[in-house]
Protein backbone atom coordinates (compact mmCIF):
# COMPACT_ATOMS: atom_id res chain seq x y z
CA UNK A 1 0.00 0.00 0.00
CA UNK A 2 1.46 3.37 -0.96
CA UNK A 3 0.95 6.44 1.09
CA UNK A 4 -0.03 9.73 -0.50
CA UNK A 5 2.54 12.48 -0.10
CA UNK A 6 -0.08 15.17 -0.54
CA UNK A 7 -0.70 17.07 2.69
CA UNK A 8 -3.66 18.98 4.06
CA UNK A 9 -1.27 21.69 5.33
CA UNK A 10 -0.97 24.95 3.42
CA UNK A 11 2.83 24.87 3.68
CA UNK A 12 5.62 22.64 4.92
CA UNK A 13 6.15 25.01 7.87
CA UNK A 14 2.47 24.73 8.83
CA UNK A 15 2.65 20.97 8.58
CA UNK A 16 5.72 20.85 10.83
CA UNK A 17 4.03 23.16 13.34
CA UNK A 18 0.82 21.11 13.47
CA UNK A 19 2.71 17.81 13.78
CA UNK A 20 4.61 19.16 16.77
CA UNK A 21 1.41 19.87 18.73
CA UNK A 22 1.24 17.63 21.77
CA UNK A 23 -1.66 15.28 22.31
CA UNK A 24 -1.13 15.15 26.08
CA UNK A 25 0.92 16.76 28.83
CA UNK A 26 0.25 20.27 27.56
CA UNK A 27 0.90 23.19 29.93
CA UNK A 28 -2.82 23.73 30.70
CA UNK A 29 -3.30 19.99 31.28
CA UNK A 30 -0.30 19.76 33.60
CA UNK A 31 -1.53 22.80 35.54
CA UNK A 32 -4.95 21.18 35.97
CA UNK A 33 -3.40 17.89 37.06
CA UNK A 34 -1.24 19.66 39.66
CA UNK A 35 -4.28 21.55 40.99
CA UNK A 36 -6.43 18.39 41.18
CA UNK A 37 -3.60 16.46 42.85
CA UNK A 38 -3.15 19.27 45.40
CA UNK A 39 -6.79 18.71 46.43
CA UNK A 40 -5.87 15.15 47.35
CA UNK A 41 -7.60 13.54 44.39
CA UNK A 42 -5.96 10.71 42.48
CA UNK A 43 -6.75 9.89 38.88
CA UNK A 44 -5.68 8.07 35.74
CA UNK A 45 -4.04 10.11 32.97
CA UNK A 46 -4.91 9.82 29.29
CA UNK A 47 -7.30 6.92 29.86
CA UNK A 48 -10.24 5.52 27.93
CA UNK A 49 -13.28 5.47 30.25
CA UNK A 50 -15.16 3.15 27.90
CA UNK A 51 -13.03 0.53 26.21
CA UNK A 52 -15.61 0.09 23.44
CA UNK A 53 -15.09 3.61 22.07
CA UNK A 54 -11.84 5.24 21.02
CA UNK A 55 -12.09 8.36 23.17
CA UNK A 56 -9.41 9.23 25.69
CA UNK A 57 -10.07 11.56 28.61
CA UNK A 58 -7.27 13.65 30.07
CA UNK A 59 -8.11 12.71 33.67
CA UNK A 60 -10.30 9.80 34.72
CA UNK A 61 -11.69 8.96 38.15
CA UNK A 62 -12.76 5.36 37.64
CA UNK A 63 -14.57 4.79 40.97
CA UNK A 64 -16.47 8.06 40.75
CA UNK A 65 -17.05 7.55 37.00
CA UNK A 66 -15.91 11.07 36.13
CA UNK A 67 -14.05 11.86 32.90
CA UNK A 68 -12.29 15.21 32.53
CA UNK A 69 -11.40 16.66 29.13
CA UNK A 70 -9.07 19.64 28.67
CA UNK A 71 -10.26 21.33 25.48
CA UNK A 72 -8.03 23.66 23.48
CA UNK A 73 -9.62 26.93 22.45
CA UNK A 74 -8.69 26.64 18.77
CA UNK A 75 -9.26 22.91 18.29
CA UNK A 76 -12.60 22.73 20.12
CA UNK A 77 -14.02 26.10 19.04
CA UNK A 78 -14.05 28.06 22.31
CA UNK A 79 -16.83 30.68 22.15
CA UNK A 80 -14.50 33.25 23.78
CA UNK A 81 -11.12 32.62 22.18
CA UNK A 82 -11.55 30.62 18.98
CA UNK A 83 -9.97 32.37 16.04
CA UNK A 84 -10.91 31.72 12.44
CA UNK A 85 -8.01 30.44 10.39
CA UNK A 86 -6.95 32.74 7.56
CA UNK A 87 -5.26 30.06 5.46
CA UNK A 88 -7.29 27.00 4.57
CA UNK A 89 -10.29 28.50 6.39
CA UNK A 90 -12.79 25.98 5.04
CA UNK A 91 -10.67 23.01 6.10
CA UNK A 92 -10.19 24.31 9.65
CA UNK A 93 -13.84 25.36 10.06
CA UNK A 94 -14.92 21.83 9.11
CA UNK A 95 -12.30 20.28 11.40
CA UNK A 96 -13.53 22.32 14.40
CA UNK A 97 -17.16 21.53 13.52
CA UNK A 98 -16.37 17.78 13.49
CA UNK A 99 -14.45 18.08 16.76
CA UNK A 100 -17.42 19.76 18.44
CA UNK A 101 -19.71 17.07 17.05
CA UNK A 102 -17.40 14.32 18.36
CA UNK A 103 -17.21 16.03 21.78
CA UNK A 104 -21.02 16.08 22.01
CA UNK A 105 -21.19 12.42 20.98
CA UNK A 106 -18.53 11.52 23.56
CA UNK A 107 -20.45 13.33 26.30
CA UNK A 108 -23.65 11.51 25.30
CA UNK A 109 -22.03 8.06 25.15
CA UNK A 110 -20.38 8.51 28.52
CA UNK A 111 -23.60 9.81 30.10
CA UNK A 112 -25.51 6.82 28.73
CA UNK A 113 -22.93 4.57 30.40
CA UNK A 114 -23.36 6.34 33.75
CA UNK A 115 -20.32 8.62 33.56
CA UNK A 116 -20.21 12.33 34.33
CA UNK A 117 -18.13 14.54 32.06
CA UNK A 118 -16.25 17.70 33.00
CA UNK A 119 -15.00 19.86 30.13
CA UNK A 120 -12.35 22.44 30.92
CA UNK A 121 -11.22 25.10 28.46
CA UNK A 122 -7.47 25.61 28.27
CA UNK A 123 -7.88 29.28 29.28
CA UNK A 124 -9.71 28.47 32.53
CA UNK A 125 -7.99 28.99 35.85
CA UNK A 126 -6.68 25.53 36.80
CA UNK A 127 -7.47 25.95 40.51
CA UNK A 128 -11.10 26.86 39.81
CA UNK A 129 -11.40 24.04 37.28
CA UNK A 130 -9.91 21.61 39.84
CA UNK A 131 -12.57 22.68 42.35
CA UNK A 132 -15.25 21.96 39.73
CA UNK A 133 -13.75 18.51 39.23
CA UNK A 134 -13.64 18.00 42.99
CA UNK A 135 -17.38 18.73 43.34
CA UNK A 136 -18.07 15.96 40.83
CA UNK A 137 -15.64 13.43 42.34
CA UNK A 138 -15.76 13.88 46.13
CA UNK A 139 -19.30 12.66 46.85
CA UNK A 140 -18.71 9.47 44.87
CA UNK A 141 -15.17 8.90 46.13
CA UNK A 142 -16.46 9.04 49.72
CA UNK A 143 -19.25 6.57 48.86
CA UNK A 144 -16.74 4.15 47.35
CA UNK A 145 -14.65 4.25 50.53
CA UNK A 146 -17.64 3.38 52.73
CA UNK A 147 -18.82 0.36 50.73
Amino acid sequence: MTRSTESWASSEATRASMRSNKGRDTKPELALRRAVHALGLRYRVSYRPLKAIRRTADLVFTRAKVAVFMDGCFWHGCPQHHTVAVTNAGFWAEKVRRTRERDAETDRLLAEAGWRVVRVWEHEDPVQAARRVETMVRPYAADALHK
